[in-house]
């Protein structure tokens, strides 16, 4: 009788385990401190001059909101940025309205144990 508990608890605990899991590796989990909200647009970074070109990011390693709201805020402190990060694609949307550093961008996305695979630049006309 005591064994049978015990493995009903193991598999409860297993089944979790997999639930959970799933959700991770589908950028649905709190995997890093977690389950904050998308960041409304009206916080979304406005920039002060009008926007002279775009850099997509390409960066491994993040799985979450949390990971996605963390390379946002760490981009959008450098003056002249506006990023925006799609989990799905791994990238990162950076607006600028005045010269950006490609050094400053892997800094900022690099100091939160991200790896920058990329940097591709679209000047606007």
């Amino acid at each position: 009788m005591g064994s049978a508990i015990v493995v009903v608890i193991l598999l409860a605990v297993v089944a979790f385990a997999l639930v959970q899991s799933r959700k991770h590796m589908k950028g649905e989990g709190g995997c890093c401190g977690g389950g904050q909200e998308e960041l409304a647009a009206e916080e979304r970074k406005k920039l002060d001059n009008p926007v002279i070109g775009r850099k997509t990011l390409s960066i491994e390693g993040m799985h979450c909101d949390h990971c996605k709201n963390s390379v946002e805020r760490s981009i959008n402190r450098l003056e002249g940025a506006s990023a925006v990060v799609d989990l799905k694609k791994n990238i990162a949307l950076v607006d600028y309205d005045r010269e950006l550093d490609d050094a400053a961008l892997k800094i900022a996305v690099e100091r939160l144990d991200f790896k920058l695979l990329s940097i591709k630049d679209e000047k606007l006309p």
